[in-house]
């Protein structure tokens, strides 16, 4: 994949995050080279490691916060992300 592509995808999950959970701490890393070989990788769809903090995970279990963050991405599993790792927080109390 190119760097290109691989900086798009990055930049439509940051986005759709952003946009769509009110993220306010984004952080993507593509760890697709790490899979080479691997099915997933094969087909063109990428693996990466999402760590995202958003008001909107306040009082969310570990698995609500992480479907909110599937459902913003929707149309990204699958074609584009084959694999992703979330780590989701919600801002500390001021």
């Amino acid at each position: 994949m190119s760097a290109e592509k691989n900086r798009e995808r990055i930049d439509r999950i940051e986005t759709l995050l952003r946009d769509r959970v009110g993220a306010v701490r984004v952080e993507v890393v593509d760890e697709s080279s790490l899979h080479a070989g691997h099915a997933g990788a094969r087909s063109g769809a990428g693996h990466f490691r999402v760590h995202v903090t958003s008001p909107r995970f306040a009082g969310l279990s570990r698995v609500e916060a992480q479907r909110l963050v599937y459902q913003a991405l929707g149309d990204l599993m699958g074609p584009e992300i084959h694999a992703l790792a979330l780590h989701c927080e919600a801002p500390e109390s001021q």
